[in-house]
Order: C-alpha cells, then sequence, then structure tokens
C-alpha cells in the first residue's frame, strides 16, 4: 500500500471512529446487547407524528458536538422492544422519548414536547463527553414527498388550499428523525400543525404569510 493510500485509510478509519452511533433496536435482544456494548448510552423512542421529528431534531444538535451512542426504536413497528425499555426501567412509555443509561441504568428522561435545547443542555454537560469537532448525525429519512408536493403546487396540479392541506397533514404525520435543519425548514410554510386539527376548515388562508408561491419556491431550492 503506497503512503497515500495508507493516509487515506486512516482518515476513513479516524473520521469511522468519530462518526455518530445510531442503532436500530428492533427486539428487547438488542437493547440488551446495546445497553451492554456501551456503558454511557441512550435510547429514543420514535412515535408517529411530528413530535418525534421535533424531538430528534433538537437531539441531533447535541449529538454533533457530544459523544453518545444512540439506540432508536420506532415504537409502533418494534413494539416489544420499546415495552422491554419500559419493564427495564420502570420509565413510563412515551413517544418521542430520551433516556439516557449508565452502567445499563436509566439515569434520566424526558418526554414529547418537553425534548428541548433547556432540558437536554445541562445534562449532556454534566455527563456526556464532548467531541474534538462536530459531526453529522446520518438517518435514512429524506425529504423526497415534500419536493414532489411542492413542485404539484407549482405547476399548478393543486390549488392553494388543497397543497396547504396535504402539506399539512404530511407534515402532522411525519415521525422521521429528522435534523433540526430539515425540521426548521419543513415547519416554515405554515407553522405547527397541531393548530390544525379540527380539519381544513381550521386552516388560515394560504396566503397570510405572504406570497405563497415564492415560499414554497424557496423552500424546494433550499431543500436541494
Amino acid at each position: 500500500m503506497t503512503q497515500t493510500a495508507q493516509t487515506t485509510a486512516a482518515q476513513a478509519d479516524a473520521a469511522s471512529a468519530e462518526a455518530q452511533v445510531l442503532v436500530p433496536l428492533t427486539t428487547p435482544e438488542d437493547v440488551d446487547a446495546f445497553l451492554k456494548e456501551y456503558p454511557l448510552a441512550a435510547v429514543f423512542k420514535a412515535g408517529t407524528c411530528h413530535k418525534t421529528m421535533q424531538g430528534f431534531g433538537v437531539l441531533e444538535t447535541f449529538l454533533q458536538r457530544h459523544e453518545l451512542p444512540v439506540g432508536f426504536i420506532r415504537v409502533v413497528d418494534w413494539r416489544p422492544a420499546s415495552n422491554h425499555v419500559a419493564e427495564l426501567t420502570g420509565i413510563q412509555h412515551h413517544s418521542p422519548q430520551f433516556i439516557l443509561f449508565q452502567g445499563g441504568q436509566p439515569q434520566f428522561e424526558v418526554n414529547n414536547w418537553d425534548i428541548t435545547p433547556e432540558a437536554l443542555e445541562p445534562v449532556f454537560t454534566a455527563h456526556v463527553p464532548a467531541r474534538q469537532g462536530v459531526v453529522g448525525v446520518a438517518t435514512d429519512d429524506n425529504v423526497e414527498p415534500y419536493r414532489r408536493l411542492m413542485r404539484a403546487y407549482l405547476e399548478g396540479s393543486l390549488s392553494e388550499w388543497a397543497f396547504q392541506d396535504q402539506y399539512v397533514n404530511m407534515f402532522r404525520d411525519d415521525a422521521s428523525l429528522r435534523s433540526q435543519r430539515e425540521f426548521e425548514l419543513l415547519s416554515r410554510l405554515f407553522g405547527d400543525p397541531d393548530a390544525y386539527h379540527g380539519g381544513l376548515h381550521q386552516l388560515g388562508a394560504p396566503q397570510e404569510r405572504g406570497d405563497l408561491k415564492a415560499r414554497v419556491a424557496a423552500l424546494l431550492s433550499e431543500l436541494g
């Protein structure tokens, strides 16, 4: 192996060592193995609505700067793993839910809308080692469904009201593990979808926040 190749391999190994650990926990056995492998770790339970997206977005900003392996559980799909965590810890299930473990024992938990920077900052500062530099947190989720919907509106296939209704419903039901940047971008158009639980008749006029087509085109551009 040439010196250049050796240097490249070493850099790749270093990057891998620094990469954020984000592990799917699909069974009770996965949970036990994860907590055994990592003395300091966390479990994040993902629910079925945008609360999960917002909560993980907040968590992601801390994972960029702190070395903490995180196992995630999609509660609907991997219910036995979720139930096992509740039985193991005695902590009532919520989703989203963040639980910090040390030596396999729960040290801290926070749930739902309480997963905020203010709640996580003192915990990470006190218990979780800081990283040297900042890393990305990769997930499997993408924004293509939003892109398709925005393109359909801009091309005239959807009215303003139909676009707003479909977009708000998609956003409200989105339980993806998204970055804080993606969450903030996607929430920019219509704000808090919980304000629209009453259905289409509860939606504000699409133009109330300014020219909708211009804002959709700008958001589409920023999403890439």
